[in-house]
């Protein structure tokens, strides 16, 4: 069994990483998935959230996008909206731009067309403070 997963992370604007690592976090429908080398295969949806992964003992964080994962025994390959490392998140903007999708979701039914890409832009504001903040 290998002792570390090629992490892929794509959008589409591009390759965020392809990289070695040792373990990987992220969040799926059904809670927090944990990935260590030699996982099961599994192909699974990607809600937003600060994905780790831990490489040499150093976990880096990165907040995603709604998105695909395709996971075999050494390999995560990550199909998403928008991905961004902690390092290019502005914390003030990000915070800003939280408050700004609380404001707006704030008195919309879940029925209204408008739910949707509003909840959406909650979740990325969200997975970017916390990655930022990390």
């Amino acid at each position: 069994m290998a002792e570390t997963l090629f992490l892929e992370i794509v959008t589409p604007y591009g390759h965020l990483l392809s990289l070695e690592v040792d373990e990987i976090t992220a969040l799926g429908p059904q809670g927090e998935i944990g990935v260590l080398p030699g996982h099961s295969d599994l192909f699974t949806m990607i809600d937003p959230y600060a994905v780790s992964y831990k490489r040499g003992g150093k976990v880096t964080y990165v907040a995603v996008g709604r998105g695909f994962a395709e996971v075999n025994q050494s390999k995560v390959a990550m199909l998403v909206e928008s991905a961004e490392m902690a390092e290019e998140i502005d914390l003030e903007r990000a915070k800003t731009a939280l408050a700004i999708a609380e404001e707006k979701i704030l008195g919309i039914s879940e029925d209204d067309e408008s739910y949707p890409e509003l909840s959406a832009a909650l979740e990325r504001a969200k997975a970017r403070v916390t990655v930022a903040e990390k």
